[in-house]
């Protein structure tokens, strides 16, 4: 009777692992840099366009309107190190990243104290502690899956994010 408790059990298991393994319906993407022997790094889910325009997916986001920066669970942004993103300081810590769509049209990046979240949850603004600039500019050519880069640059490092004919970014130095 042990026994087969004990296999019922391992089969539940591995059902549980499955289903969160195929509830991930966009592959993973990741992007790391190392800052002063300290990692940063991102973890985030990658879309396709399929046919569509970012202007279709992201232009119906009106001023305040959050995007998640990618799919299934929430973009994850580590930091080993604090970071100053011009005046604003992110601290060594794991967070979830959002662009949200401002007034005149522009980006800013939030910075969510929670991380891990699944689907379309809007972070609770309490938690969402920073938000700077991003910088926009038109990519060469137009880029299927959501692509988030980190790359080195004097003294730091900038996190750069495409999409179809998206491509803004943000530039930060360690502290």
């Amino acid at each position: 009777m042990k026994r087969f408790a004990m296999g019922v059990l391992s089969v539940l298991m591995v059902a549980c692992f499955a289903t969160v393994a195929l509830a991930q319906r966009n592959p993973r993407g990741t992007s790391t840099l190392t800052i002063k022997g300290k990692t940063v790094s991102v973890d985030y889910g990658r879309p396709s366009l399929k046919g569509r325009t970012t202007d279709e997916l992201l232009g119906k986001l009106k001023a305040g309107g959050l995007w998640r920066l990618g799919a299934d669970t929430s973009t994850t942004f580590k930091t080993g190190i604090d970071l100053a993103f011009g005046e604003v300081t992110v601290p060594a810590g794991e967070y979830s990243i959002w662009m949200q769509r401002q007034e005149d049209n522009s980006w800013k990046l939030l910075f969510d104290k929670q991380h891990g979240q699944w689907g379309e949850p809007a972070p609770d603004p309490s938690q969402c502690f920073a938000s700077v600039p991003l910088v926009e500019s038109k990519p060469a050519a137009s880029i299927e899956m959501v692509t988030l880069t980190l790359s080195k640059a004097d003294g730091g490092g900038t996190l750069t994010i495409q999409w179809g004919t998206l491509e803004a970014a943000a530039s930060f130095k360690a502290k």
